[in-house]
């Protein structure tokens, strides 16, 4: 799939793209540029569209123990 560039800097998401990741009007797209790669990332617009985004995100990372382990290291060093 491709697009163009118009002379106002504008370009049209592809229909199957915006069907697929469900883009709609008024909807955000952030830019990432590596210095190799651009890549543009759909932001959901809705609390309940983030977290749905986010679900499982993290899943295997023990993220409850990690921060166990961070809440102890920062007591330790009130403590002394």
């Amino acid at each position: 799939m491709q697009s163009t560039v118009s002379s106002r800097w504008q370009t049209v998401v592809p229909a199957e793209i915006r069907h697929r990741y469900h883009i709609s009007e008024g909807d955000t797209l952030v830019w990432i540029d590596d210095g190799k790669v651009i890549r543009v990332v759909p932001v959901p617009s809705s609390k309940q569209a983030v977290i749905a985004a986010l679900q499982g995100r993290a899943k295997g990372e023990n993220l409850g123990e990690k921060l166990r382990s961070e809440r102890n290291a920062d007591r330790d060093a009130l403590s002394s």
